[in-house]
């Protein structure tokens, strides 16, 4: 007689069956069979998991291998792995602090040129200006720089850092920045016409800066030439169209960068 008439062996010991492994999301429907408790997964305390069912009611469970059943199918439940949190980013790019609360602002200062400027500096660098506690203030022209650095009285722990428009060699900017010589300020600057040439042209849905003849007034020319209407409604749509530093030149960034670096060094 031959074993194998009786069929397989009841003694052997075959593969079993691998259980499969489900991540226990917050929300995923699982029973424990041993009680019929049947839940839907809140939280994980001291290595067992929180389930709570339709009433409401909470109850823990030890992650056993194969100890709950989803759909009727035995699985073993997984904690998920925690989740690298990236941090959030000003427009800046810089790391955004959360809760800021506001600062006494310092002593330090940084003036641009006119309203805009400070508006566009704000829409970019308002948050990291607000964590160091530092104010911008428009100048409205450079033409008398020279005096108001005087009177503003600049010192190790009262510094300045001036952005300009148009600083370009030989130009009247440059002329007026040479003359500045104290320790305590800094002035950078951009090549640009206007702080609206700063912002990247694709950001504002158009190929380049159109040119304007030389007498006329830069924003109304391109106003004109781009069907903007009157410069006001030209600088929401400029405006409107920075998100973040990636919208803004590279001459700019660097220069505004340099100016927040000066304007918050510590002091001993």
């Amino acid at each position: 007689m031959r074993s194998h008439d009786y069929g397989r062996d009841v003694l052997s010991n075959p593969k079993r069956k691998k259980v499969p492994e489900i991540t226990a999301e917050p929300g995923l429907v699982v029973e424990d069979p041993a009680s019929g408790f049947c839940g839907a997964v809140v939280k994980f305390e001291y290595g067992q998991v929180v389930l709570e069912d339709r009433h409401g009611r909470h109850r823990l469970f030890p992650l056993n291998p194969a100890g709950f059943l989803v759909d009727g199918k035995p699985v073993t439940l997984v904690k998920p792995m925690p989740q690298a949190q990236k941090p959030r980013t000003s427009a800046s790019g810089s790391v955004r602090v959360e809760g800021l609360r506001a600062q006494t602002a310092k002593a330090s200062r940084i003036w641009v040129e006119g309203k805009h400027d400070a508006e566009l500096v704000e829409r970019v660098w308002g948050h990291d200006l607000r964590v160091e506690g530092v104010v911008v203030e428009p100048l409205h022209g450079v033409d008398d720089l020279p005096r108001l650095v005087t009177e503003f009285g600049p010192a190790p722990h009262r510094r300045l850092g001036v952005l300009v428009d148009h600083l370009v060699a030989r130009s009247k900017e440059q002329r007026i920045v040479d003359g500045i010589t104290d320790e305590n300020v800094l002035v950078t600057g951009h090549p640009y016409v206007d702080i609206w040439q700063a912002v990247k042209p694709a950001a504002v849905k158009i190929e380049a800066w159109p040119s304007v003849p030389r007498g006329t007034d830069w924003k109304t020319g391109v106003c004109a030439r781009l069907g903007w209407g009157e410069t006001w409604e030209g600088w929401q749509r400029v405006l409107g169209a920075v998100s973040s530093y990636k919208d803004i030149e590279s001459d700019l960034l660097g220069a505004v960068e340099r100016l927040i670096d000066f304007v918050t060094v510590p002091q001993d």
